[in-house]
């Protein structure tokens, strides 16, 4: 199988810049989040629609991203 429907987009969640990339691979969808920066998969969700699919996708994302501790300057 090949991914179909590829898409992807930047977010802003909670002041942190987030990429979400989402596809389909046979009947599912596919959504990660990851942080731009670094470039880390913050998280992975699969759905029957790409809505379910990202929306569950960004609701871990802001779970995990408002946990974040943001480091001061020195």
């Amino acid at each position: 199988m090949r991914p179909e429907e590829y898409s992807e987009r930047k977010l802003d969640i909670n002041g942190w810049p987030v990429r979400v990339t989402s596809y389909r691979l046979g009947n599912e969808y596919i959504a990660t989040v990851d942080n731009v920066s670094p470039g880390a998969n913050l998280a992975r969700r699969k759905g029957a629609t790409r809505e379910e699919a990202e929306a569950q996708v960004l609701e871990r994302a802001r779970e995990m991203l408002a946990r974040t501790r943001r480091r001061q300057p020195a």
